[in-house]
């Protein structure tokens, strides 16, 4: 049995516990409150066999082979760090941090320990992401041009948005979805970034748009943000075809078009749980394998998206304390 223990007991957390229950050899072996209550709570709630009042104990139990970091963006390098010093591989929720200066040290600080560590940006790991570039290379679409990537909930009166001491703004909620979608299938080598942002009554960033312009040509507009809802998707546009992607934060669909002509549709598996199981799964084939990192979501990359959202967070003048 592969146990995981969980620092929080917020939505997200109730996610992966949902997720993990009917997952054969997985389970959520240990929760972790600041307030046992709700340590208490979400343990029954989910028949988790341990329930901590603190974080420290949860990382000190010799029992758990992956602490899931599911604290708000600004509190990920804290408890991620509290694992590392503790020896234990972490799996830390996106935005992995809270800039690029704290996720600098705190892979630093992993690969010293000798600990496996990497960012739960879920849709890196999912199998339908990966066909969508087996996709591209076996040239369906012709030669892919265009990208776009749209991500709107609204969010407008969510603490976490709208918070600086939680790290808010759309950017590292909803944006970096669309950013890690760009990078996904057109790459890093980007010689051109042009944006414009809403900024809400507390200097946060509340609706995006960021163009992004590549060495080789090719262009990616995307859009995110907490004031509308959209229609979540990504459309990948070539010379002959373009592919459509239900949804870039969870893609459950992806249709290829040839000529304007549906050619192909490709769903996710049927036995997919929520999509967070994938993320669980590489952890523990990288733990296995004594992998530091995972080749699906590289130190590299989840270093140089947390750059760029550190420069368009200076273009736009949106600070956090923690900067």
């Amino acid at each position: 049995m592969f146990k995981l223990g969980i620092i929080g007991t917020g939505w997200i957390a109730e996610k992966m516990a949902a997720t993990l229950s009917p997952l054969e050899g997985y389970c959520v072996y240990a929760i972790a409150s600041r307030c046992k209550e709700n340590a208490d709570r979400f343990a029954s709630n989910w028949n988790i066999g341990k329930a901590y009042d603190s974080y420290d104990k949860l990382v000190e139990d010799k029992d758990i082979d992956l602490v899931y970091i599911a604290t708000p963006h600004s509190h990920h390098f804290e408890h991620a760090m509290l694992a590392i010093n503790a020896g234990k591989h972490v799996l830390v929720e996106k935005a992995f941090t809270a800039n690029s200066r704290q996720a600098e040290e705190l892979i630093s600080a992993a690969r010293n320990k000798g600990v496996f560590i990497t960012e739960a940006i879920w849709t890196r790991y999912m199998p339908l992401s990966a066909k969508i570039n087996e996709l591209i290379n076996r040239g369906l679409i012709g030669k892919p041009r265009v990208l776009t990537a749209t991500l709107c909930y609204m969010m407008e009166n969510k603490e976490r948005i709208l918070k600086p001491e939680l790290c808010g703004g759309a950017l590292l909620d909803l944006g970096i979805y669309t950013l890690n979608f760009a990078r996904m299938y057109f790459g890093s080598d980007i010689v051109k970034s042009v944006s414009n942002c809403i900024l809400g009554s507390t200097g946060m960033d509340m609706h995006e748009s960021i163009s992004l312009t590549y060495a080789d040509g090719k262009m990616a507009n995307l859009q995110s943000g907490a004031l509308c809802l959209n229609d979540r998707q990504g459309i990948i546009s070539g010379t002959e075809g373009y592919i459509r992607v239900d949804n870039v934060n969870c893609p459950t669909q992806v249709d290829v078009y040839q000529n304007y002509v549906l050619n192909g549709t490709y769903r996710s598996a049927r036995e997919m749980i929520t999509g967070y199981e994938y993320q669980v799964i590489e952890s523990k084939r990288c733990i296995e394998e004594g992998l530091l990192e995972s080749p699906m979501m590289p130190h590299a990359e989840t270093i140089s998206i947390m750059k760029q959202m550190d420069e368009l967070r200076k273009e736009w003048g949106v600070k956090y304390p923690m900067d």
